[in-house]
């Protein structure tokens, strides 16, 4: 999204990264895009927290990074990323609600979706008439940026 802030315009939200090491994934940091604030979202030495196939999620680095910069990003930045809004960071309920208050919010929300998954709050975004859904595919995925770029762009100028 570097073509967005070469126009002006400030990210703010989440990333959540592979944490690798030797060749393979340990887990995943969470990760605040305005103020670079990082945390583990999930890891496979993770001692408490729900379980989610070899890993356990964080539950306090999601709401204390997680969730924070959502809430930062609705009064500070122009956009807001949420990557992504999968069963790990769902685990939490207040991100579930923080994703939701983005979603209100008047800002364009970026959100990467966990397509198969059968949440509620997966079914709620879906179902939602303001919201452009993108399917990256095999064909689209190194030009659909473009898109969502110029989407963003669009949306964002008066």
């Amino acid at each position: 999204m570097a073509s967005l802030e070469e126009a002006g315009f400030r990210a703010g939200g989440i990333y959540c990264p592979e944490i690798r090491s030797g060749g393979r994934r340990l887990g995943f940091e969470v990760i605040d895009i305005l103020t670079g604030n990082r945390g583990i979202l999930s890891h496979v030495l993770q001692r408490s927290g729900p379980r989610m196939g070899k890993y356990r999620v964080n539950l306090d680095d999601l709401s204390r990074i997680g969730v924070s910069a959502l809430n930062i990003a609705e009064t500070e930045a122009d956009y807001i990323v949420i990557d992504e809004v999968g069963p790990m960071e769902l685990q939490g309920r207040d991100f579930q609600l923080a994703v939701l208050q983005a979603l209100k919010s008047d800002k364009p929300v970026l959100g990467i979706l966990h397509w198969k998954m059968k949440h509620p709050i997966i079914k709620h975004i879906k179902a939602m008439k303001d919201v452009n859904i993108y399917e990256v595919t095999r064909e689209n995925r190194d030009s659909i940026h473009n898109v969502l770029i110029n989407e963003i762009q669009r949306t964002l100028k008066p």
